[in-house]
């Protein structure tokens, strides 16, 4: 039994699968969730390859953030686009999942995380017999690129910020806020769906990139309109998509984030520098297990960051 003030881990009562295609590779994946031991944390397993290395999702094993998130564990070993999915699972809780994939990508299902939810929904989630870590930060973080940023401060729970900036008349300037309290994500975020701009399109192909992105899993946008028959499923869509990939990026920090997260036209590869930089510096964040930020009385000390833990042997042993 847990102690007071302290929340249990989760994981996946069942495991559960999915396929779809790859939104930059454009090869049907088959995925499966797994449930997952105390502390194994996110893992994939890239059961098409030999000896199904496993690839943990965490930020300092992040290799590629052209146009999407990708973790890697060594040359040829890598899973792209995790961030919807990651997204997902530290909406629904998740702390504990091992995902075997048959590809180099997860499938983008309908470019938004809300298939994702209605698997972990349909899966069930379940508590278990260890607490729940989180990140805390303690002061104030900040990094930039031209005149984009990003930056963590220390708060009580946790909370999103965000402000994007388009030339596209369709979207224009775009900000919103949420303290992301229980069932927030599902209703408020989760549906969101990644965009692009047609004439992009060709440049992207070119690059290996936007394989298989169609109107069925993005919202595309001419010079004067949106070419989806279906319109927007949110007034703002734009910044709650990019509220969706920052959720994702963010949870590779390894744990849920005690703090207040703002980013102005931040993209994957700046979120990424956010959390690099914040692990560079001991001062700035210790792990509790107290879910309130105001409770300092069990913060661990910084160099227990958890970059050490979570051996293959543990994935291993999930299932």
């Amino acid at each position: 039994m847990l102690t007071a003030g302290k929340i249990a881990q989760k994981t996946l009562k069942n495991r559960i699968k999915c396929s779809g295609i790859g939104l930059h590779s454009g090869a049907r994946v088959h995925m499966v969730l797994n449930p997952a031991a105390p502390d194994t944390g996110v893992v994939f397993r890239r059961t098409d390859l030999p000896g199904q290395p496993l690839i943990r999702a965490r930020f300092d094993q992040v290799t590629d953030l052209r146009m999407c998130t990708t973790v890697a564990a060594g040359e040829g070993v890598s899973v792209g686009t995790v961030e919807h999915l990651m997204a997902a699972l530290s909406g629904m809780g998740v702390d504990n999942v091992l995902i075997d994939i048959d590809g180099p990508e997860v499938p983008v299902m309908d470019g938004s995380s809300a298939p994702f939810v209605f698997l972990i929904e349909c899966a069930d989630v379940i508590e278990q017999v260890a607490a729940r870590r989180y990140l805390k930060v303690l002061k104030s973080i900040r990094v930039s690129e031209g005149n984009a940023s990003a930056a963590l401060h220390a708060d009580d729970g946790f909370t999103i910020d965000f402000e994007i900036e388009f030339a596209n008349q369709m979207i224009g300037r775009q900000s919103a806020e949420f303290q992301l309290e229980p069932g927030r994500f599902k209703a408020d975020i989760a549906r969101a769906r990644t965009f692009g701009f047609v004439q992009e399109v060709e440049q992207l192909r070119s690059m290996g990139l936007a394989r298989g992105g169609s109107l069925e899993n993005a919202v595309v946008l001419g010079h004067d309109r949106i070419l989806n028959d279906d319109g927007l499923r949110y007034d703002d869509e734009f910044v709650r998509h990019k509220i969706l990939d920052a959720l994702g990026d963010l949870y590779l920090a390894g744990a849920p984030i005690i703090g207040r997260y703002e980013g102005r036209r931040s993209g994957h590869a700046l979120n990424n520098k956010l959390l690099k930089t914040l692990f560079a510096d001991q001062s700035a964040y210790a792990w509790t297990t107290h879910a309130k930020g105001r409770d300092t009385a069990r913060l661990m000390p910084a160099v227990d960051s958890g970059l050490r833990q979570r051996p293959a042997a543990v994935a291993e042993a999930a299932l």
